[in-house]
């Protein structure tokens, strides 16, 4: 199986490198897995595809303002980017970072007013830095939202308030659920009312969402690890709802991998469930938790257009994307949504 038979031409001009106006405004394509058919519907139509009992498990991260920009100890200009959080701890003064050009332990960053230091360089780009004051808080005052280099631009003020959902609560990740992005309190306000069960857990987005795959066999792959916590009443209503015979519906990939990742467990008396994530889903792949998936429309050759062709069938997947494009529906991060059942 080759990764380069995964792909598909898209026109620039479909590519959304900024959010709609109003955020939940954007189309739908509402693609019927077993049958092939494809309805043009509206995000804000979402409750009518859903039924009372069924799940609709959210992301709840949060992403930080992971690009720094740095004078080093000879003036000169340098980028560093905070990488996600893994594990429990909250402790965020001594974290890794990705660089570019050349750094060497002891090399002395001034970021603003606040100083970090490199205090290891592993390789591959990749350093631990300190400083005594958090680097949380660092970002925060001086950093900007990391986009998507396909955008092809920096962050603006909009991009802090729509790079993010609307519910994000744990900070950690360097990558947005985009999938999410269209999502509003109305809209689930409105599932919630038909019946259908809102539930949350958390994983932080890794930059190994930007990256190309590099190998063209899919078994020489190596996927990127993300950290995730599931918690108790989220395993709890969702092993009721498999048990019931409803859908669990996962928004995103990011929460489709988790749930896929961690399926075992669901197989257990509900507990609070954390981990590195590391799955690499392609065609093939037989889902254990999900029912459904409503998510982006994705690059050609990447892990998560592999992932969404393993649920729905490259078969219709392609047919679906097709019929997308002839349409004019946008695409990526900013772009429209759809909802795989």
């Amino acid at each position: 199986m080759k990764i380069s038979d995964y792909t598909y031409k898209l026109p620039q001009s479909l590519i959304a490198d900024n959010p709609p106006k109003i955020r939940g405004t954007s189309r739908l394509l509402v693609l019927d897995k077993n049958r092939g058919n494809i309805v043009d519907s509206k995000y804000a139509n979402i409750s009518e595809y859903l039924s009372k009992g069924d799940v609709l498990v959210l992301n709840d991260t949060k992403v930080i303002k992971a690009r720094l920009f740095a004078t080093d100890e000879r003036g000169r200009k340098r980028e560093i980017l905070l990488l996600e959080k893994h594990g429990f701890d909250n402790d965020w003064h001594r974290h890794s970072v990705l660089y570019s050009r050349k750094l060497r332990k002891g090399d002395e960053l001034l970021v603003g007013d606040s100083r970090i230091i490199v205090d290891q360089v592993l390789g591959d780009g990749v350093a631990i830095v300190k400083s005594d004051q958090d680097l949380l808080e660092i970002a925060e005052n001086y950093g900007i939202v990391p986009l998507p280099p396909y955008m092809n631009r920096d962050a603006n003020q909009n991009d802090v308030e729509r790079y993010q959902t609307v519910w994000a609560k744990e900070k950690g990740s360097v990558a947005a659920p985009t999938a999410s992005l269209n999502m509003t309190d109305d809209i689930l306000t409105t599932l919630r009312n038909k019946g259908v069960l809102v539930v949350y857990l958390t994983l932080h987005v890794g930059l190994g969402t930007f990256l190309p795959i590099r190998t063209d066999d899919i078994e020489d792959h190596n996927m990127h690890q993300e950290y995730f916590q599931i918690a108790k009443n989220t395993t709890d209503v969702i092993q009721k709802a498999k048990l019931d015979g409803k859908k669990v519906i996962a928004l995103g990939t990011t929460v489709a991998r988790t749930l896929e990742y961690a399926h075992k467990s669901f197989l257990k008396p509900p507990a609070d469930i954390s981990g590195e994530a590391d799955i690499f889903i392609y065609p093939g792949y037989q889902f254990q938790v999900i029912d459904g998936l409503l998510t982006n429309f994705h690059a050609p050759k990447s892990t998560v257009l592999m992932l969404t062709a393993a649920f729905a069938g490259w078969g219709r997947l392609l047919p679906a994307y097709e019929h997308a494009i002839n349409e004019n529906y946008l695409f990526f991060s900013y772009g429209d949504s759809m909802l795989i059942l």
